[in-house]
């Protein structure tokens, strides 16, 4: 069963490459966003030092200077396995062990206001790669949410914290396990959240994690809460970006 896949007690067969001599930031910030991939790099100081890969296709890693420090950026994939992958490989390029996480999360609770920032307190591994990180268990503790909820009260970003439902399979967020997770105090559901942690936690990492309110499920019918072609106040906003080198900040001076 995958709540037996766990193993602690034998070397796996293949081990993330790490440079020892790749250069250091003070955090890494990931998004899933090409067009704001597009914005940094067009507005940012930025310098790629590598690509991460795989057979669909790569992604390029880039060491951005800010107030006089440095700080990983790289666009990630959608998705337990890669996104983890992706957090894995990193050090083939970038000597980091802060990792701020962000993207777009679906949103149980229909008094969320869209484009809000959300900040998990913990994940229901409702996927298969946090199993092979930690023992199992129905949820993994997100440990940083009071930290990035500190971030965001010292930069008087409005947030709503809560539990986040991590699932592989989007088109079956059916609506009896919605109503579940509702219940049990989830308030937004996503793809990486719950094997992110788990990654991070095994590898030693510290993860900073927070999700922007997209569409909305807590309702008669699922609504993407978003005009066609409306980038404010979704995944691709630039003003998240923002957010998280705000957070990168942060907890580089904690």
């Amino acid at each position: 069963m995958i709540t037996d896949s766990f193993d602690n007690q034998s070397p796996a067969k293949i081990n993330p490459p790490k440079n020892e001599n790749a250069p250091s930031v003070e955090a890494t910030i990931f998004t899933f966003s090409n067009v704001i991939e597009k914005y940094v790099t067009e507005n940012y100081n930025c310098e790629k030092v590598g690509e991460l890969k795989m057979a669909h296709g790569s992604t390029a890693v880039y060491i951005i200077e800010y107030h006089g420090k440095k700080y990983g950026f790289y666009r990630t994939w959608v998705g337990a396995p890669t996104c983890a992958g992706a957090v894995e490989e990193i050090g083939m390029f970038l000597n980091t062990d802060k990792i701020i996480h962000f993207g777009a999360a679906g949103c149980l609770n229909k008094e969320i206001a869209r484009g809000k920032i959300m900040i998990p307190t913990e994940a229901y591994r409702d996927e298969g790669t946090s199993y092979h990180y930690a023992p199992a268990s129905d949820y993994i503790n997100i440990k940083n949410a009071k930290t990035v909820e500190d971030c965001m009260e010292a930069n008087k970003i409005p947030y709503v914290s809560g539990k986040t439902w991590t699932t592989d399979a989007f088109y079956r967020e059916t609506c009896n396990n919605f109503e579940k997770h509702k219940k049990d105090g989830c308030i937004s559901v996503e793809m990486e959240g719950a094997a992110v942690q788990a990654v991070c936690d095994f590898r030693g990492f510290e993860v900073y994690m927070f999700f922007t309110s997209g569409d909305l499920l807590d309702a008669p019918e699922w609504t993407a809460r978003k005009k066609e072609g409306q980038v404010k106040g979704t995944q691709h906003d630039s003003g998240h970006f923002e957010i998280a080198l705000a957070l990168a900040e942060y907890v580089a001076n904690l």
